[in-house]
């Protein structure tokens, strides 16, 4: 039956970005990237060992797959406040993912003050 060869589903991640996209764009590309991955980042990071878990292959390539294409697309945002928050999204999928060490690094690239104390109200673990 044809409807059981249909193959992998592309993901939004998966498809090409073709540059130049405007500022805004990119950022709901971004936002878009991040609602689809929650799903995998939550289910990874709701276990002991994470992202090395073998069962959970799949959703731990997803979300790494997810938060590498975000990050692309975010360092190509020329807007200060439209990339921080952009980034911002991101900083909540890794921590979804309990991948603090990715966290972090994005954390320290938001430069507005606001975007800051707010991720910092939302995770006060960012602090250390």
């Amino acid at each position: 039956m044809w409807w059981f060869d249909k193959g992998k589903p592309k993901e939004i991640w998966d498809e090409d970005v073709q540059w130049p996209i405007g500022d805004l764009e990119a950022a709901h590309k971004i936002r878009d990237i991040c609602r689809s991955a929650d799903d995998s980042a939550e289910k990874i990071g709701g276990l002991a060992d994470g992202l090395n878990n073998k069962t959970h292959k799949h959703d731990a390539d997803r979300y790494e797959q997810a938060a590498k294409t975000a990050m692309k697309i975010a360092i190509k945002i020329s807007d200060d406040l439209l990339r921080d928050s952009a980034v911002r999204q991101i900083v909540d999928l890794c921590l979804k993912a309990n991948d603090l060490k990715t966290a972090r690094i994005l954390f320290r690239a938001i430069q507005a003050v606001s975007i800051r104390e707010d991720v910092l109200n939302d995770y006060p673990i960012l602090r250390q």
